[in-house]
């Protein structure tokens, strides 16, 4: 090949190459263009995406989708609750009737209680004391049974006897004068001799004294918003050594806490007039005047305004009021308080009469008398069945007509411990029948049928029954 001919071929191919650089050259450049043209457009697509996100409808939409979500999750928070209440006041409900469908029951709920605690709560004998001078002038045995709604009040004459010789007898022979005795190493000497005292006159097993200064009284009555009471007789009476002063008028009235003091230490006026004979006299009057004014306190404090601020009532006990018994423990009594019927309340003095010993006067108790009361009031040497018994509540209506077969029964049920809570005469039945007003158990229902001798047994539904009672006895003409 000529020289010439290899330039032409060199020149060839050095063009071709070049030819080739270029269009690689426009190749790159068409493709960046393409590149960059793709992402302006996509950075356009998404600022106008967001722009169409941020208009008001979706906006709007937005809000729409996350208040349904809280409505959802509302909805099943309410069911949550609502199911949780239903079942609470489910339980709730069921243990008020176990408590019983009453006021009582209703707070012995509310604070907790079921039937085992009222089973656990023991019938409470207690000595109540109202002191001045240092002479116990107020003495009262007081006793309780929650289980049965059975109360009893027993007031002892403040001179009453009880020494061991009364031809020597003396001041310090009269029960009022035990609580003062103090020896160096038993300040609390004199308590426990005026119980031994009043359990050897009862033949009571009583623990427990609860003294009340006349502060404490007032300060009780005044908490409560004064005491309605009917004042037997007009009281007139001046003790200046005392700073006693007494001035009411017979009749129904509102007293506050220093007129309520006025009422239970009376006994007679400035000219040695008293209570009518009928009444009791002077000492028994007075103490039958305190049983009456402590039953109206009783009634307005189981008023459920009143209940609920025990707590208030225990805080005024324990400034004014020297006890060897707890306080607070009382509170678990409360809630049953409220369904007891304060006429139903056993009062009495202790039986016996005023002897004349050595040139003083005493009371002599009468303890044959006693005894008897003792066992009817505080319902005690009962047999183990009659003690059973005496936790069934039971209403009597004479259908028969005779008021001996009414009281024919009354001593037949009290024989075999039940409790009475009413009697009645009422329209006249054929039949005599037993009525189970708290579906008690059929075995019991049997158990009354062969104490009386005869009745047909029927049972009602527990849930009408507002008579107060497990039973009630319809006296036929049968009987």
């Amino acid at each position: 090949m000529s020289k010439t001919d290899n330039r032409k071929s060199t020149g060839k191919s050095v063009k071709g190459a070049q030819k080739k650089t270029t269009n690689r050259s426009n190749s790159s450049r068409g493709g960046s263009s393409k590149s960059k043209n793709n992402t302006e457009q996509e950075a356009i697509f998404q600022e106008v995406t967001v722009n169409l996100s941020n208009t008001d409808y979706n906006k709007n939409k937005k809000e729409k989708k996350k208040k349904k979500k809280k409505h959802k999750i509302l909805k099943k928070v309410l069911c949550l609750v609502l199911i949780a209440f239903l079942i609470f006041a489910g339980i709730f409900v069921n243990n008020w009737r176990k408590n019983g469908f009453t006021l009582g029951g209703l707070v012995a709920t509310i604070l907790g209680h079921n039937p085992d605690t009222l089973a656990k709560l023991p019938r409470v004998n207690v000595l109540l004391i109202g002191q001045s001078e240092n002479l116990t002038d107020t003495l009262m045995v007081f006793s309780y049974d929650p289980k049965t709604q059975d109360a009893a009040m027993l007031s002892i004459p403040r001179d009453t006897f009880i020494g061991s010789n009364k031809y020597r007898a003396g001041g310090m022979d009269k029960i009022n004068a035990l609580y003062q005795l103090k020896l160096d190493n038993d300040p609390d000497y004199g308590k426990k001799q005026l119980l031994k005292a009043v359990n050897n006159i009862t033949d009571l097993d009583i623990q427990y004294y609860i003294k009340v200064d006349t502060k404490g009284l007032r300060e009780l009555v005044d908490s409560v918003g004064g005491i309605y009471f009917d004042v037997p007789i007009d009281m007139d009476y001046d003790d200046p050594t005392q700073d006693l002063h007494i001035h009411l008028k017979k009749g129904y009235q509102l007293l506050d806490g220093d007129k309520a003091e006025q009422v239970v230490r009376f006994r007679h006026n400035n000219d040695y007039t008293s209570y009518s004979f009928e009444y009791g006299d002077n000492d028994i009057g007075r103490m039958k005047t305190q049983r009456a004014f402590i039953t109206e306190v009783i009634k307005q404090l189981a008023k459920v305004e009143n209940i609920t601020k025990v707590d208030d009532y225990i805080k005024i006990a324990n400034k004014h009021v020297e006890t060897n018994l707890n306080l607070w423990s009382l509170k678990d009594y409360a809630p049953y308080a409220i369904d007891y019927k304060t006429e139903n309340i056993n009062s009495a003095s202790l039986p016996g009469t005023p002897v004349q010993y050595n040139g003083l006067w005493f009371y002599a108790p009468n303890y044959k008398e006693t005894s008897k009361i003792i066992k009817e009031m505080f319902k005690t040497g009962l047999s183990a069945e009659q003690e059973k018994n005496s936790q069934i509540k039971i209403i009597i209506e004479n259908g028969s007509g005779d008021e001996e077969k009414l009281e024919k029964l009354r001593s037949v049920l009290k024989e075999e411990g039940y409790t009475i809570a009413k009697s009645y005469n009422g329209d006249q039945k054929q039949k005599t029948s037993i009525i189970n007003l708290t579906k008690k158990d059929k075995a019991i229902a049997n158990e009354l049928k062969t104490a009386i001798g005869l009745g047909v047994i029927q049972t009602i539904d527990a849930s009408n029954n507002d008579e107060e009672a497990d039973f009630k006895v319809i006296i036929g003409t049968d009987y």
